[in-house]
């Protein structure tokens, strides 16, 4: 999969934010295979004229099937302010999906332990004493029919609902994991809904990074950007 053109929302000396496109990884390990990282620096490369490799710093990630908003570092020491915010909870990440049937309630916090399966590579749902075990928090609502993201070809089923998701940490695939456990599994997951063909229409998962906010490492300006 290539992209035509780069969808960047805000860019200065400091932070690049932009668009990852469904399909593409944010950084892959395998050689020729373009991601995030290559498609920026190209980028940077070509409009700042930088000799070399230019500088670019992965913040937080969005699973390969998963579209929404980044922000990378273009520095060192905007990597390091990044992420310190990104571990004092000083980002708002806030995200949208399009889940099978409806929530236990119409907003709620979950809270669960995940672990990596080795044998599947998928996340899973343990008890705390399980190894590796670590904490999953988010929070979400359900978003009101006049504020949906998903429309379309979604509007005419009423077995389905879009939620709004706050994430408090940033596990490996905690939104799909905790969403699906408590059975409302997102729409065109193919790891984790058991409902989810595998025909071509059903491989873009419906989950969008749809809001991120956070402070300029250098200014200190709040900056929010959403879909």
């Amino acid at each position: 999969m290539l992209i035509n053109a780069l969808e960047i929302l805000y860019e200065d000396a400091h932070i690049l934010v932009c668009i990852k496109p469904h399909g593409i990884a944010t950084q892959s390990r395998r050689i020729g295979q373009p991601d995030m990282v290559n498609l920026l620096k190209n980028h940077i490369h070509k409009t700042d004229r930088t000799k070399g490799e230019p500088y670019l710093a992965v913040i937080h990630r969005l699973d390969q099937p998963v579209t929404g908003i980044l922000v990378f570092a273009k520095t060192p020491f905007a990597a390091r302010e990044l992420n310190r915010q990104l571990t004092s909870q000083g980002f708002g990440k806030y995200y949208r999906a399009l889940v099978e049937g409806r929530p236990p309630k119409p907003s709620d916090t979950l809270e669960h332990y995940i672990t990596k399966d080795p044998r599947t590579n998928l996340a899973r749902i343990c008890s705390s004493s399980a190894k590796d075990a670590k904490l999953a928090r988010l929070w979400y609502t359900t978003v009101p029919a006049d504020s949906r993201y998903y429309c379309g070809e979604y509007l005419a089923r009423t077995d389905i609902t879009e939620l709004e998701i706050k994430l408090d940490t940033g596990r490996r695939h905690q939104i799909r994991v905790q969403l699906a456990h408590i059975g409302c599994p997102i729409i065109g997951d193919t790891k984790y809904n058991p409902n989810s063909p595998s025909s071509p229409a059903w491989q873009t998962i419906c989950l969008c990074a749809f809001r991120l906010s956070f402070h300029h490492p250098k200014t200190r300006k709040l900056l929010s950007f959403h879909l």
